[in-house]
C-alpha cells in the first residue's frame, strides 16, 4: 500500500498539527512523544529566540554603541549597542533551523502515514526498542550520516549563506558593529563592481582578466610540460626511471610555502640570482623579477611549473603504463610513425582520463592563493587599482580587502562572482568533454 495514496484517518489528520499523535494513538507512545517534543521545542525556540532573531535579521540593529553622561556617577559611560554581525548570524541560524524543522515535520507526517498503513494491513507496529535497533542495523546509514550532515550544515552551509548575505550589506571599514551598524543595500555592491565604472570596476575587470589569463597559462604550461616529461621518462631506453620520478616528486614532498618563500628570496632585487648575474657580468643592472609588473607575471608562471609539473607527470605516468602495448604493435605493423601513434593512441587516452583533472587544475589556479601571495604578495603595487597589485588574482584581492581593509561586503561580492565564474566554466567545459559524453568508454 502506497502511504502517499492512503486516505488519512482522524489520528493522522491530527498529526498535521500535533506531531506524533498518530504514532501515540496506535501504541507507539515513545515515538509519538519524541515527535511532539521536537515540535514543542521548535515552537518555544521560535517564541523566545527565533522571532526576535528574525526581527534583528530584518533591521540588522537599531541602537549603536555610544557614550552617555551618568548623572549619578558624574562621568560618561558606554552604552551597549546592537551588533549587526551577530544579528545577521543569528537570523541565518534561525532560518536554517526552520528549514531543518520542515524536514523534521515531513518525516513526522511520513511516520504517521506509515503507522496508519501498517495498522490497516493488520500488522503489529514496531516498538521503540525495535526502532532503535533498526537505526543500528537496517537504517545504520542514517545514524552514520547524521553527524557528518550536521557538521556540513554548521561549518560549510551556514558560513556560505552568511558570506552571501554580507554581499548585500554595507559591512565595510566605515560600518564596524557595534560602534557603527551596517544595513542592507541590495545589489549596490554588485552594481558598483560591474556597472558603475568607478574605482571598483576599474580594478575588478583588469584583475579578472589577469586571473583568467593566469589560470589558462598556468594550467596549460604545467599540463603540457608534465605530459612531455612523463612521456620522456617512460620512453624505452631511458635508464634510472625511478630516480627521475623521485627527483621531480621531491617538489611535492617539500611543503609548497617553503619552496615559494625560498624562490621569493632568490628572485627579489637583491636576491641570490641577481647577485650571481651581476657577479659574472651577465647583467649590468638588477632585474626586477618581482618588482616589475610584466616580469612578475612571467615569474609566477615560470615558478608555477616547478609546482605543477610533478602532479601531471604522475597522473600521465599511470595512464601510459596502462595503455595496452598491443595497440602500438598493431600501429607499427600498419606502418604508423611515432608521431602518428602519439596523436592517435597516446594523446586521446591521456586527454580522456585527464579532462576532469584539467578542469580541476584550471579552477584551482583561478583560486591559487599560495603562488601569488607567497611569491609576490600581489605586487608590485598598482595605483590604478583599489588596494590591489599588478599580480593580484581575485582571490588574493579578496583576502586583502578582508584582512587589511575590512571591506567585507566587497570581498563577499568578489567571492560570489568567483564562484559563479568557476561554476559556469566547470559545467560548460565538463559537459562538453568526451570524458562526460563517453563515460565508461575508456578501457
Amino acid at each position: 500500500m502506497d502511504t502517499q495514496k492512503i486516505k488519512s484517518d482522524l489520528p493522522t489528520r491530527i498529526s498535521y498539527v500535533i506531531l506524533g499523535y498518530s504514532n501515540f494513538a496506535r501504541g507507539q507512545r515513545m515515538k509519538g512523544i519524541l515527535w511532539f517534543l521536537g515540535e514543542l521545542l521548535y515552537i518555544l525556540f521560535m517564541i523566545f529566540l527565533g522571532i526576535p532573531a528574525l526581527g534583528g535579521l530584518i533591521t540588522l540593529g537599531e541602537n549603536e554603541q555610544g557614550w552617555v553622561y551618568d548623572e549619578a556617577l558624574g562621568i560618561n559611560v558606554r552604552t551597549e549597542g546592537d551588533n549587526s554581525m551577530l544579528l545577521l548570524l543569528y537570523g541565518v541560524a534561525v532560518i536554517m533551523i526552520t528549514a531543518a524543522f520542515v524536514f523534521y515535520y515531513l518525516a513526522a507526517q511520513k511516520s504517521a502515514r506509515e503507522a496508519q498503513a501498517e495498522e490497516e494491513r493488520g500488522r503489529r507496529l514496531p516498538g521503540f526498542r525495535e526502532d532503535m535497533h533498526s537505526l543500528l542495523d537496517k537504517k545504520f546509514y542514517i545514524t552514520l550520516l547524521a553527524i557528518p550532515v550536521i557538521g556540513v550544515v554548521l561549518f560549510t552551509i551556514l558560513p556560505l549563506v552568511y558570506m552571501v548575505l554580507i554581499s548585500f550589506t554595507n559591512y565595510d571599514s566605515d560600518h564596524q558593529p557595534p560602534g557603527k551598524l551596517f544595513d542592507w543595500v541590495g545589489f549596490d555592491n554588485f552594481s558598483s563592481m560591474l556597472f558603475e565604472g568607478g574605482t571598483l570596476s576599474r580594478s575588478f575587470f583588469p584583475i579578472l582578466a589577469w586571473t583568467l589569463v593566469w589560470a589558462v597559462l598556468a594550467t596549460a604550461t604545467s599540463y603540457i610540460f608534465g605530459v612531455l616529461t612523463a612521456i620522456l621518462i617512460n620512453k624505452k631506453g631511458i635508464k634510472f626511471k625511478p630516480l627521475w620520478r623521485t627527483i621531480l616528486i621531491t617538489t611535492i614532498a617539500i611543503p609548497q610555502f617553503v619552496s615559494l618563500l625560498i624562490m621569493r628570496n632568490m628572485l627579489n632585487d637583491y636576491g641570490a640570482i641577481n647577485e650571481l648575474l651581476l657577479k659574472f657580468g651577465i647583467i649590468s643592472e638588477r632585474i626586477g623579477f618581482l618588482s616589475d609588473s610584466t616580469l612578475a607575471k612571467i615569474t609566477v608562471l615560470v615558478v608555477n611549473l616547478w609546482v605543477g609539473i610533478p602532479y601531471t607527470m604522475l597522473i600521465t605516468t599511470g595512464i601510459l603504463l596502462n595503455i595496452p602495448q598491443e595497440q602500438y604493435e598493431a600501429a607499427t605493423v600498419d606502418g604508423a610513425s611515432k608521431f602518428t601513434m602519439f596523436r592517435k593512441i597516446t594523446l586521446p587516452q591521456i586527454l580522456f582520463v585527464t579532462t576532469p583533472y584539467l578542469i580541476t587544475q584550471f579552477i584551482g589556479n583561478i583560486n591559487n592563493f599560495n603562488i601569488i601571495y607567497l611569491l609576490t604578495d600581489g605586487g608590485p603595487l598598482n595605483s590604478s587599482y583599489y588596494y590591489a597589485g599588478s599580480t593580484d588574482l581575485l582571490v588574493t584581492w579578496l583576502y586583502k580587502l578582508t584582512a587589511n581593509q575590512r571591506d567585507y561586503n566587497i570581498a563577499s561580492t568578489i567571492g560570489i562572482l568567483v564562484f559563479i565564474i568557476s561554476a559556469v566554466i566547470s559545467l560548460l567545459t565538463y559537459t562538453r568533454s568526451k570524458s562526460y559524453k563517453e563515460e565508461g568508454g575508456y578501457q
